[in-house]
């Protein structure tokens, strides 16, 4: 580590967010590395080491003999204004050495409001943030994680995208690229070669044209690039690679915990739920694998804590057993089992009260509706019975405190619909006092609502965000008939959330709105110490981009979508069914219950569906 970098890291926030030197993080002598990847978390160091998806590719990656792939995140505000003031480059955590001598620069996509961190990191390496501008086989970016499912808004700034699961793609992508540095090919030449690997998407490939009136007229593949590119999965999770040994932070992150993973996909098919379908079809590690990952996970990290982690634990269909097995090895050393996204259909309090012999906690349900038309209108597939059963069965057994996630603007949502959630709330609140074993602490209710954001890959897809004005029109409308002390009501803010939709929905337009947001200032988005609408406001009416095109004016479902060129496995003709369904508030039962033939099947052999049903 450098002087400079000593001396400016006794005047930041949290330096040991920058020092590396961490326990178990992998350091390899470089005469033995012929491919190096700095591995980019477009945030603070305390998001990125929560996530678990990077701590797996981190594992992977440093397997393979000759590769070395070490760690960067982005600096916070006073850390980077050092870095520029004393012209530190941005570095990576293992070996220090400026991101700008690396051979490939990955990114991983979880968030769209990360996308200026892309751009300013590229910017604080001293790397060329156009992809035209970066020649030969120095710097290749590419970037992978859900939001990739739309490329079209980094296309200018990224060489290519991995989509779908990253254990097997990886390795394939820096196979490729160790041949291409061997054999001295150009960066046309080595695109061309990685464009053939399934789950490998080009946007140099690929020609936009557009319409008069803006929307897509055509996407033309160029150079022999298929018209489709299709996501990747892992077929078998039990022999997925799992970190058993990773990295102990040096401070505080965000989830400080060890991580399960139980199972990828999700049986429901809520209708407003990119992720739910993006990681189709539902493969489940089993039990006895899980046991052993999480005890030498424990053993080798010293966490107080794990947690099961996917998307609705509550399903995983041998909950009860690795619950047990794992509480006989936790509760004696007082380590937490954590159990969120739990659904409140098949919430089981003899299961709950056995995870909370360690440390008790409040209880999370998402109902997303406050009317049961809404709920099925998004196949949410609870009732409002299910919810009050749940919560009196939470209460006979001692919680005082329920966390309930709403959202405002569904497709299809009226004013019945949004009082219908502080109805519900109230009825929760009559539950607790017919049914709570303890009212010493009275309840309390943290209620939250979020502003509906339609994304790529839903039923959704198509349709409409209301207007902030309107948002806000039914949060007041909501704040009038909530009437309970017991209830604490926040809602998020709406300058947030269209931004979301724009870079959710956008196409290869706003890659210049990036570009002029960040040279304007604009980075760490997602917090709101940083956010500054205004940069943004400012930055699309220098481009001449308006927002609303890719809000409130929704798509027709025989326009050209900027994602279409991506195939997550799940058919159009399946959206579009769905979105009809939305609007006639019919549901479509979970996949364990009947196949309703979305297409994931053809993607691997492991999943929950293996011959999709006929429709």
């Amino acid at each position: 580590m450098t002087d400079r970098l000593h001396r400016i890291l006794q005047n930041v926030q949290k330096p040991a967010r920058y020092t590396g030197g961490e326990y178990n993080q992998v350091v390899k002598d470089k005469k033995d590395v012929d491919v190096r990847v700095a591995f980019c978390f477009p945030d603070t160091y305390e998001i990125g080491m929560s996530n678990i998806g990077m701590r797996i590719l981190y594992g992977v990656m440093n397997e393979l003999p000759g590769v070395w792939c070490e760690r960067v995140f982005a600096p916070w505000g006073d850390m980077e204004a050092a870095m520029r003031e004393n012209k530190i480059p941005l570095y990576a955590l293992e070996s220090h050495d400026p991101v700008k001598d690396f051979d490939m620069i990955a990114f991983t996509l979880g968030y769209e409001m990360c996308y200026t961190n892309v751009l300013n990191m590229l910017r604080l390496s001293d790397v060329p943030l156009l992809a035209s501008e970066r020649d030969g086989l120095q710097n290749i970016v590419f970037a992978g994680g859900v939001c990739a499912v739309n490329p079209e808004p980094l296309a200018d700034f990224v060489d290519f995208f991995s989509l779908g699961e990253g254990e097997e793609i990886t390795k394939e992508i820096l196979e490729c690229y160790r041949t291409a540095k061997q054999a001295g090919l150009s960066k046309h030449e080595f695109l061309l070669s990685v464009s053939k690997i399934d789950g490998v998407y080009v946007p140099s490939f690929y020609e936009h044209s557009y319409h008069p009136d803006g929307t897509l007229a055509a996407i033309t593949p160029l150079h022999g690039a298929p018209e489709r590119v299709k996501k990747r999965v892992i077929e078998d999770m039990d022999h997925a690679y799992y970190p058993e040994k990773t990295i102990v932070p040096s401070t505080e992150i965000v989830h400080d915990r060890s991580n399960l993973e139980v199972f990828r996909g999700c049986i429901r098919g809520c209708r407003f739920c990119q992720a739910g379908f993006c990681y189709r079809p539902v493969r489940e590690k089993s039990a006895d694998v899980l046991y052993r990952q999480a005890v030498q996970a424990l053993e080798d990290s010293g966490n107080s804590e794990i947690t099961m982690a996917s998307l609705s634990t509550s399903d995983y269909t041998q909950l009860e057993q690795l619950a047990n097995g794992l509480l006989d090895y936790c509760a004696p050393r007082k380590i937490n089992l954590s159990l969120p996204s739990l659904r409140a259909d098949n919430f089981s309090r003899e299961l709950m009260m056995k995870v909370q012999k360690v440390r008790k906690s409040g209880l999370t349900f998402a109902p997303e509706a406050g009317t049961q038309r809404l709920r099925d209108a998004i196949n949410k597939n609870v009732t409002e019975q299910e919810i009050l059963d749940t919560c009196a069965t939470a209460f006979s057994g001692g919680w005082n405190s329920v966390k309930l996630y709403f959202m405002l603007g569904l497709p299809t949502e009226t004013d019945e619909d949004v009082i219908g959630i502080a109805e519900l709330t109230h009825k929760i609140i009559k539950t607790w006092h017919e049914t709570a074993s303890s009212k010493k602490r009275g309840l309390m209710i943290n209620l939250a609502t979020a502003y509906f954001v339609p994304k790529p890959f839903t039923p959704f897809q198509w349709e409409k965000q209301i207007t902030p004005e309107e948002y806000l029109r039914r949060v007041h409308l909501l704040q009038e008939h909530l009437r309970s002390r017991n209830v604490d009501y926040r809602y998020h803010e709406s300058d947030l959330s269209r931004l979301e939709a724009v870079l959710a929905r956008g196409d290869r337009r706003l890659g210049k709105v990036l570009r002029e947001a960040v040279n304007r200032g604009a980075r760490l988005d997602g917090w709101d110490e940083y956010f500054n609408y205004q940069i943004w406001l400012d930055a699309f009416a220098a481009c001449g981009v308006e927002p609303d095109f890719y809000t409130v004016r929704g798509f027709g479902e025989d326009e050209i979508l900027p994602w279409q060129t991506i195939s997550v496995g799940v058919s159009d003709a399946f959206f579009r069914r769905e979105r009809e369904k939305a609007y006639r508030s019919q549901t479509t039962p979970d996949c364990r219950s009947q196949c309703a033939g979305c297409g994931a099947s053809t993607l691997c052999k492991g999943g929950v569906c293996h011959e999709p049903a006929s429709v």
